[in-house]
């Protein structure tokens, strides 16, 4: 299976057919229910009726032993599990049919049915919030009438496998969340998105993924309902059967957690290595490292609430925990993401890790040379992780119409690709959506997926859209996205002058306060007496004035100076000229094409022959010609990382020859005229 293969697994009509009927007990709920609340009611039915299912064989085995254990051994949990087969269980001697016999006690049935599960499935249905929705269904005298749907529906494995039963939560995870485009904007990644960010993580990995018995992992951080691990274990289950993929996850919001967690359940996956709360502050999956990751984290959301945390590790443990390289501004907290996975990058003698990540334009050029988001940036290519960078269509995604881009980060570049970053131009890779999703409007075909992972896997330049037109994909070398950040200084010119206003302005200082009676007095007396005198020699003028008191000494030079082009260059002690703030400049002057390796500290390199050469080159081509007592502040030079991507794109068009344009507009007034002839007759 080649690597522009696109992998798009096909649902069976059992699986329609059970969210047909499934979906279709949501109609029960309306009146009561807002549409966008029938998945809290839908969805954790859906998991204990597939949970009771798959316990049904073993039920009365596990409620024997479970009855000689009791008071007998303080952790029945493992013994129970083994005997059930699962990883979780039920001690309840009710199932779903025998939840209906006594219809007056369904509702403390239902509890006590949910109370005999394992801690696992139990902390699912609690994430759930599920016993709210308990008495709410009981107060509208709707809870006997759901169950009894449910009962109807069999989802035992032997009709639905863990697969089916994936594809067929999946379908009901992703019709509950169109019906509210919040909820599907911040949980929801679309299909096509994930599946085309599954291709290009796996794209250059065949050799490794279709050995016999291959097991990998993969991590999603961020890991919303779960659809990017799924998708990812359903690429990997057709491009080898045999190879097993063991997914992680963690999840802030508990709902969201509680629909990813239940989904591993139900396809057979260990729920377990989806965890519950915040991967800055309580990471739970520490020291972990994986084979693949993926994320779709939140665009431009702050990370106030666990800033002294991040900022703490930063601090204290630099590159031994993960915030070493910088942390960014605290309105958007992408990098924070991404650093969080890197940091669980498996070494390149382990065979290293591969992660793709969305975000949107800010990661590509926010913050300045110095900045966290720079120093990021540099760290991550200068250490050669950064592979490529997809830039997608607009209005992909169910709450924002701006545009995305994947970055493909690896520390085991495959040798023709090292030293470069590829970049891909897929903004015209889009169709039309029939009907609009929020803000989402358009959509990749299965074609625009296999287009985009064939110019990722073939890292060759030069295709275009068509003829005149910039190629689709650029492969540059790593020093192409760096700079150093110059500061141009020119030197101060000033003369001295005493106006009317003089005394006034610096009445209007703090220090004026300080001075006594007496010294306000006769400085004013000696400033008034010099109305008018102007004079290019500071020392000239400190002679007119005579000493001046300590405590406003500053403000007075301040106050009598004037900027002046033609005056002479101030100069310090040593007898080097002063540099002039409001002349300052900055410029940014592409580093040499010389390979680099990251070190935390770029002093010894900014100080190299070749970063100096490429600045006074620089500086003689072009600021000298038109500034020539410019110098550079070589000391303030920072080196910055940006990744300006549309420039690199950038086709000019030139405009349409004045003849042509005159000509059209000719051709408008003439059928302008012949209207307004037609109208007034």
């Amino acid at each position: 299976m080649g690597p522009s293969t696109v992998i798009i697994p096909m649902a069976e009509t059992t699986i329609n057919n059970h969210a047909a009927f499934i979906w279709s007990v949501a109609d029960l709920l309306r009146g009561d229910y807002k549409q966008s609340d029938y998945g809290k009611v839908i969805l954790p039915l859906t998991v204990l009726r597939r949970l009771g299912c798959v316990l049904e064989p073993t039920k009365p085995a596990v409620l024997a032993r479970a009855a000689k254990l009791r008071g007998k051994v303080d952790n029945v949990e493992p013994v129970l599990c083994a005997e059930a087969g699962e990883g979780f269980y039920n001690t309840s001697p009710l199932d779903f049919p025998r939840l209906l016999d006594d219809p007056a006690q369904v509702e403390g049935n239902l509890r006590a049915y949910i109370a005999g599960f394992s801690s696992g499935a139990r902390e699912v249905l609690d994430k759930f919030d599920f016993d709210t929705q308990i008495s709410r269904l009981a107060r509208a005298d709707l809870l006997y009438l759901v169950l009894s749907r449910f009962a109807e529906i069999d989802l035992h494995p032997d009709t639905v496998s863990n697969l089916d039963m994936g594809y067929l939560y999946e379908e009901l995870v992703r019709r509950f969340s169109e019906l509210s485009n919040e909820t599907a904007g911040e949980h929801f990644t679309p299909r096509e998105v994930i599946r085309l960010m599954v291709n290009l993580l796996f794209a250059t990995d065949d050799d490794i993924l279709t050995g016999e018995g291959v097991i990998k992992t993969l991590y999603d951080p961020a890991c919303g309902t779960g659809g990017m691990l799924s998708e990812a274990e359903d690429h990997l289950r057709v491009l080898n059967p045999s190879a097993r993929l063991e997914v992680f996850g963690q999840e802030l919001n508990d709902e969201t957690y509680a629909i990813c967690r239940s989904d591993m359940m139900l396809k057979g996956q260990d729920a377990s290595h989806i965890v519950s709360g915040n991967s800055f502050s309580d990471d739970g999956h520490k020291a972990a490292r994986f084979d693949y990751m993926l994320a779709n984290p939140p665009f431009g959301v702050e990370w106030k609430k666990v800033e002294e945390t991040v900022r703490a590790e930063h601090e204290t443990r630099g590159f031994a925990g993960r915030f070493g390289a910088g942390l960014p501004r605290i309105n958007d907290g992408s990098f924070l993401f991404l650093q969080h996975m890197l940091s669980k990058m498996k070494p390149p003698e382990e065979g290293g890790s591969r992660l793709a990540i969305v975000f949107n334009g800010s990661p590509l050029f926010s913050g300045a040379a110095g900045s966290g988001e720079s120093e990021i940036r540099r760290w991550i290519i200068e250490n050669d992780w950064l592979e490529a960078i997809v830039a997608l269509p607009d209005q992909l995604f169910y709450n924002t119409g701006i545009s995305t881009y994947f970055w493909v980060v690896t520390n085991r570049k495959r040798p023709e690709r090292r030293g470069k970053v590829q970049l891909i131009d897929a903004r015209d890779q889009w169709v039309k959506m029939r009907k609009s999703l929020g803000d989402k409007r358009k959509e990749i075909s299965v074609e625009g997926i296999a287009d985009i992972t064939r110019l990722y896997a073939d890292y060759t330049e030069g295709e275009r859209v068509r003829q005149h037109s910039a190629p689709l994909v650029r492969l540059l070398p790593n020093e192409s996205f760096g700079f150093q950040r110059i500061t141009v200084e020119r030197p101060l010119r000033l003369h001295w002058e005493v106006t009317a206003e003089t005394a006034e302005h610096l009445a209007s200082t703090r220090q004026w306060a300080r001075l006594s009676t007496d010294e306000q007095h006769d400085l004013s007396a000696r400033l008034s007496e010099l109305v008018g005198v102007a004079t290019n020699e500071r020392s000239v003028m400190a002679t007119k004035l005579g000493p001046l008191p300590k405590a406003i000494e500053k403000q007075v030079w301040d106050g009598l100076a004037v900027s002046d082009p033609e005056a002479p260059v101030v100069t310090n002690r040593k007898g080097e000229p002063e540099a002039d703030p409001d002349l300052r400049d900055n410029e940014n002057v592409p580093l040499p094409t010389i390979p680099v390796t990251w070190t935390a500290d770029p002093t010894e390199r900014l100080a190299s022959i070749e970063y100096r050469s490429a600045v006074e080159d620089y500086v003689a081509a072009e600021v000298l010609p038109y500034v020539p007592d410019a110098w550079v502040d070589h000391d303030k030079t920072k080196i910055g990382y940006e990744i300006p991507l549309t420039r690199h794109f950038y086709k000019y068009v030139p405009p349409r020859p004045l003849a042509e344009i005159d000509a059209e507009i000719k051709a408008l007034e003439a059928e302008i005229q012949e209207l307004l002839r037609e109208v007034t007759e």
